[in-house]
């Protein structure tokens, strides 16, 4: 453990990093739940969309552990899954395996960026208040689609949405489960989102929205869900072919601001950032990450990404790698635990898609809204994410809008050259599309 991990030189012990990741993976185990329900709306099978996520989670992370030595636990991203499913699936009618393609393409695109240093141009690039508004836009695009999931607001067609029907049992659950986390987490209890959808799949089996077990074996069962229906059947010739810029580029370009905002909030906080305010091995971070995503896309599931609840095993205080296998020793375990993650309704992972919406929009602090001709491409992105449900065309509008207001306003001096690249093919994707 000392040789590979550096318990000693980083402050830790092994029992230290054992909590550490055990807290990580309560913190953040609500994805077990939350994604296959997203991915089943693409049309995967639950049991293979179930089984996708643990693998895809536990090889990221122990890639992270292993390879780049962070406390930092991957997962598939909340945001990248709803790309995935309501913009690439549903909204330009792909079929997933297609979408799969474009997840291990842009893998692969994210790895060579990394490799090469390309990132770092691209990251220097984007000015700071679009990097703070594409998650808050994406935290936006989440809640939404959890509202909806969850009855609180449906479609009108006067005004194209409208508050639900909050008699229907369902809506009724859903809201007892966003108040339940609500509360949970003004309280800091670990694990509020999990607990809140246990707690919420419990009321809904005794209210009867939803069976009750009829014994042991519909919780758990030796007897592991098959990734067969999903595993290699991702289509690559159907990915390039639909355009590189539509998907691929969308999937890239949100894996990288994420995983760089995550990674340097989360390395800051464990004090792990080196001397010169450059994480030694962030590199080697990121390439675990390139590469979890191109696993993701052979599995059958949407893009990891480093979460930011691994903030709560570095506050316990794990600071190496150890924490990162431990928690996708316990991914694996939970993979159990499949008929349990099957039962759950979506009226219970609704909740955890509003909350963690809301925990997204902290970002939007960073934005100067002093400064119109950065605040208004920042509101771009922020408004068109949800309002086109589309994570893509929010990004298109806040680079192209960052762009035309900055040069028309005397500005250029302010736009990377980048910037134009960027912009003009988002404008050239936007005109194919009329």
């Amino acid at each position: 453990m000392e040789s590979i991990f550096k318990l000693s030189e980083r402050g830790t012990t092994v029992k230290t990093e054992i909590l550490a990741g055990f807290t990580t993976f309560i913190t953040m185990s609500y994805i077990i739940f939350v994604n296959p329900s997203i991915l089943a709306d693409a049309g995967i099978p639950l049991q293979a969309a179930i089984a996708a996520t643990i693998l895809a989670s536990a090889f990221a992370s122990l890639l992270m552990g292993f390879y780049a030595n962070y406390p930092i636990v991957v997962a598939p991203g909340m945001g990248l899954n709803a790309f995935f499913t309501y913009t690439v699936v549903l909204g330009f009618g792909l079929h997933w395996t297609v979408a799969l393609g474009a997840v291990f393409i842009s893998g692969i695109l994210f790895f060579i960026l990394t490799v090469t240093k390309v990132r770092s141009y691209i990251i220097d690039a984007v000015p700071p208040s679009l990097r703070a508004a594409i998650p808050v836009g994406i935290g936006l695009f989440i809640a939404f689609i959890g509202l909806q999931n969850a009855g609180i607001v449906q479609a009108n067609p006067d005004t194209f949405v409208a508050l639900g029907d909050l008699s229907q049992t369902g809506t009724l659950l859903a809201l007892f489960g966003v108040v339940l986390a609500a509360i949970l987490m003004s309280r800091a209890i670990k694990g509020a989102l999990i607990i809140s959808i246990l707690t919420t799949t419990v009321v809904g089996m005794v209210v009867g929205a939803i069976p009750v077990p009829q014994g042991l074996g519909d919780l758990i069962s030796f007897e592991l869900p098959s990734i067969a229906p999903t595993f290699g059947k991702l289509d690559l010739k159907g990915a390039l072919a639909f355009g590189v810029f539509n998907i691929i580029f969308t999937f890239t370009m949100v894996e990288l601001f994420d995983n760089m905002g995550t990674l340097m909030g989360l390395l800051k906080k464990a004090n792990l950032m080196g001397d010169k305010g450059q994480p030694p091995e962030l590199g080697r971070a990121f390439i675990s990450d390139s590469i979890g995503t191109m696993a993701s896309g052979i599995l059958g599931t949407s893009t990891v990404t480093s979460y930011i609840e691994s903030a709560s095993g570095v506050a316990e205080g794990g600071r190496t790698g150890l924490t990162a296998v431990v928690a996708a020793i316990l991914f694996l375990a939970a993979l159990i635990f499949a008929p349990l993650i099957g039962l759950v309704p979506g009226f219970a992972t609704a909740p955890a898609l509003i909350i963690v919406g809301a925990l997204m929009l902290s970002e939007i602090v960073r934005v100067d809204f002093q400064d119109f001709t950065e605040a208004f491409p920042a509101f771009l992105t922020i408004i068109g994410m949800p309002l086109t449900y589309s994570i893509a065309t929010g990004l298109g509008l806040g680079f192209i809008g960052y762009t035309v207001v900055k040069l028309f306003s005397g500005r250029w001096k302010d736009i990377h050259w980048m910037m134009y690249i960027i912009a003009i093919l988002f404008a050239i994707n936007f005109a194919l599309r009329v």
